[in-house]
C-alpha cells in the first residue's frame, strides 16, 4: 500500500501494518525531547532498564527503556518514586502497536536533586575523615558554661536550658540565636558556632532545634555548618530532635542526642545522681577501711599470741641451753682428740727410739767413722781392713764421742 492519505471511505481500507508505520514515521519525525515524572516502575534485566513514568499530575504513564550503554554512564541512584527529568526519543512498536520512550539522559529533579547533592557532599565529607570516629572529641565532665545556638525563645532553648538546670542548678549558658530554617539559618549558625568557639569559657557547644520536616532542616547539611563544626576546637554537640532524615551536622559533631532535652541531659550530669555516687563511694571507702582495720587487728592479735612473744625470754633461754650443750660437747670432743692425739704422741716416740741408733749404742754398740786430713768423719767402717795402721778413727758410744788411731790388723 502506497497511498499517502488516509483513505476517505471504507473502500479500500488501510491494513494494520500501513497505519502503524505512518504513526512510527510521524512519531520519529518529533525527534528527542525532555520530559518530567516520577518513576513508578524500575527493573534491570541483562544491563538494561525497564521501567514506566508517570505524569506528575494527571492520570497518563508512559513506559520508557534505558539501553546497557546509557545506564552505565548514569551517576546517581535511582528507583521508584524519584521524581526525574529525561531526554527520551519516542519510538512506536509497530508489532505489538505500543508507544515507549528511549532514555538517552536522566536527572533528578526537586527533592531528589537535593538528595543527590547531599549524598555528594556526605561522601566528600566522609573522604576527607569529618565522620571518622577517632577525630570525635570527649565532652568536659561537668561543663560551666555551655555554648547553645539555637532560635529566640524556641522550645529548644526552654527545653536545653531548663534539663541542664534541673540536673545541675549551677551550670551557665551563653545563647547565640540564629535562624533555625530559611536562608539565613546556614549563615547565622555557622556565625554561632565561630563565635562560641572564639570564648575562652565556653566549655562546650549545643546546636538545638525541636525537629522538622526534611525541607527545614536542611540548613543542618549546609557545607558552611559543617565545615564551622569541624574546624571548632570546642566539643560540639548537635540535638537537632530528628530521627528520620539526619541532617549531616550528626556526623560531624562530636556527639548526637535525640532531642534537645537529650542533649541536656548527656552534657550536663545529674547532681543526685553524682551526689548518690559519692555517697556509695564512700560508704564502699568505709566498709573496706573497716574490714581492712578488723583484718590488721585480728593479725595483729595473732602475733601477739605466738609464745615468743608472750615469754620473749624463753627463746633466749632455749637458746642458751642449746648453746651450753654445744659447749659440753664441744669440751669433751676436744679432751678427746687431744687424749688420742697424746697417745699416738707416745706410741711414736716409742717407735722411734727403738728404731733410733742411739738404743743401739745404750746397749754397747759403737760406730766407728774415719776422719780424713780435713778432721771430717766420713765413712762408717765396717772390717778392720778399711782401717790401716796408722788411721784416725772417729769412734762414737753412748756417752759421746772419741778419737783413736789403728794399729793395724
Amino acid at each position: 500500500m502506497t497511498e499517502s492519505a488516509a483513505p476517505a471511505t471504507r473502500d479500500p481500507p488501510w491494513p494494520v501494518a500501513v497505519m502503524s508505520q505512518k504513526i512510527r514515521e510521524w512519531i520519529d519525525r518529533l525527534g528527542t525531547v525532555w520530559i518530567e515524572g516520577e518513576i513508578t516502575q524500575w527493573q534491570v534485566r541483562g544491563g538494561h532498564v525497564y521501567g514506566r513514568l508517570r505524569d506528575l499530575d494527571q492520570d497518563a504513564t508512559v513506559s520508557f527503556t534505558v539501553w546497557r550503554s546509557v545506564a552505565q554512564k548514569l551517576t546517581s541512584e535511582f528507583a521508584q518514586g524519584d521524581r526525574v527529568v529525561a531526554l527520551v526519543k519516542p519510538d512506536f512498536w509497530v508489532k505489538g502497536g505500543s508507544l515507549s520512550v528511549q532514555v538517552l539522559e536522566l536527572a533528578h529533579v526537586g527533592l531528589g536533586e537535593l538528595l543527590q547533592r547531599l549524598e555528594a557532599l556526605r561522601r566528600t565529607l566522609q573522604a576527607e575523615g569529618l565522620f571518622d570516629a577517632s577525630r570525635k572529641r570527649a565532652l568536659p565532665f561537668l561543663p560551666q558554661r555551655i555554648g547553645l545556638v539555637t532560635g529566640r525563645d524556641s522550645d529548644a532553648e526552654k527545653d536545653v536550658i531548663r534539663n541542664a538546670t534541673l540536673r545541675w542548678p549551677g551550670v551557665e549558658f551563653r545563647v547565640h540565636y540564629a535562624a533555625v530554617q530559611g536562608d539565613r539559618a546556614a549563615a547565622e549558625v555557622t556565625a554561632g558556632i565561630e563565635a562560641l568557639d572564639a570564648d575562652p569559657e565556653v566549655d562546650v557547644i549545643i546546636i538545638a532545634r525541636g525537629g522538622g520536616d526534611f525541607l527545614h532542616l536542611l540548613p543542618f547539611s549546609d557545607e558552611r555548618v559543617l565545615r564551622a563544626a569541624a574546624a571548632a576546637t570546642t566539643p560540639i554537640v548537635s540535638a537537632i530532635g530528628h530521627e528520620a532524615d539526619r541532617p549531616l551536622l550528626d556526623e560531624v559533631a562530636d556527639l548526637r542526642a535525640s532531642t534537645p532535652t537529650d542533649a541536656a541531659k548527656r552534657v550536663v550530669p545529674d547532681v543526685g545522681e553524682q551526689l548518690a555516687i559519692v555517697d556509695e563511694a564512700r560508704s564502699r571507702m568505709s566498709t573496706r577501711i573497716g574490714q581492712l582495720l578488723t583484718y590488721e587487728t585480728d593479725r595483729l592479735a595473732q602475733l601477739r599470741g605466738r609464745p615468743v612473744l608472750i615469754q620473749p625470754e624463753r627463746l633466749i633461754d632455749e637458746r642458751a641451753e642449746e648453746l651450753v650443750r654445744w659447749i659440753a660437747r664441744g669440751t669433751e670432743l676436744a679432751d678427746r682428740a687431744v687424749e688420742q692425739r697424746g697417745r699416738e704422741l707416745a706410741e711414736a716416740r716409742a717407735r722411734l727410739s727403738t728404731l733410733s741408733p742411739k738404743a743401739t749404742l745404750e746397749r754397747g754398740y759403737a760406730i766407728a767413722q774415719v776422719v780424713d786430713l780435713a778432721g771430717t768423719a766420713g765413712a762408717v767402717l765396717r772390717t778392720p781392713s778399711e782401717a790401716p795402721a796408722g788411721t784416725s778413727i772417729l769412734i762414737s758410744v753412748s756417752g759421746g764421742a772419741f778419737t783413736a788411731t789403728s794399729d793395724g790388723a
